[in-house]
């Protein structure tokens, strides 16, 4: 089997890139997947970005971002239901069924995180119905701890499927991302029960660097140059029956500032030696 057949390039790897860009440079490195963020879909407009991948041949693994759903005001749910319906419509327009989900921090002035997380699962339940409708999953995202205050909070595997659980899985499932999830001492077990109940959408791998950047969203790694266990990882995903695509994300200035012709064969060579070895079970 060819080794790169399941690795897909997200955008926010190369985030200066230009959709189109983007799209040329996965295609030059001989990648068959791509995964989308919404940033990038409306500098084009949706209609010519969609045909755009068409023309492209490639696979869109996923499109990032949905979620946000913690607002506490009627006018604030609203504006985000609006917009993950919208987000919703973009992802099946782009062929795409999983529409990652970043479910949001505190509101502004805010401590009341259970009440925050109630809201979470009331706006999932009132968005599923659509979702399904349109051939699309809601792909949970928990995010490291550090950002539950203001992006997620939701934080592990194991409370990301709690809230999936009331829906199919064909409606609402998890991503697995290793910057997010590698300390959590629970790990082996989420990732074992996420595969019983059919949840793993995505899978997205980088590493997790030190020291912490002075802006933390921003201290994810190229893989390899972190404290992440790939290997480990990659055998919990695999044992839960997961063979779908592997994106690479990653949020990093001084990759961003790279130019894309040398960051993915680095991308490709810290797969082929970190990644690929335990998906294909050979390590």
């Amino acid at each position: 089997m060819d080794p790169y057949a399941r690795l897909s390039l997200n955008t926010a790897t190369t985030k200066r890139l230009t959709l189109a860009e983007a799209v040329q440079a996965t295609q030059r490195h001989g990648l068959s997947h791509i995964g989308l963020w919404r940033d990038r879909v409306a500098e084009v407009g949706l209609t010519q970005a969609a045909e755009l991948i068409r023309e492209s041949g490639l696979t869109v693994t996923s499109l990032c971002r949905g979620g946000f759903l913690t607002a506490a005001d009627p006018d604030g749910q609203q504006a985000a239901l609006a917009d993950n319906r919208a987000a919703i419509i973009e992802a099946e327009t782009l062929g795409t069924r999983e529409l990652i989900m970043v479910v949001g921090g505190l509101p502004d002035g805010d401590k009341d995180l259970v009440a925050a997380r109630e809201r979470v699962a009331d706006r999932i339940a009132e968005l599923a119905p659509f979702a399904a409708d349109h051939g699309v999953r809601l792909v949970l995202e928990p995010l490291h701890p550090m950002y539950t205050a203001d992006r997620a909070v939701i934080s592990t595997l194991g409370q990301a499927l709690d809230l999936a659980a009331p829906h199919p899985p064909s409606t609402v499932a998890v991503v697995i991302g290793t910057f997010h999830v590698w300390w959590d001492p629970d790990l082996a077990d989420q990732v074992a029960r996420a595969g019983r109940e059919g949840r793993i959408a995505s899978y997205q791998v980088c590493d997790f660097n030190l020291p912490i950047a002075a802006d933390p969203l921003l201290s994810r790694g190229m893989m390899g140059d972190g404290v992440i266990d790939f290997p480990s990882i990659g055998r919990y995903v695999a044992a839960a029956g997961y063979t779908g695509p592997v994106e690479v994300e990653i949020f990093n200035a001084e990759i961003w500032a790279s130019d894309a012709d040398e960051v993915l064969p680095t991308m490709k060579q810290r797969w082929l030696d970190l990644v690929w070895p335990s998906l294909a079970g050979v390590s």
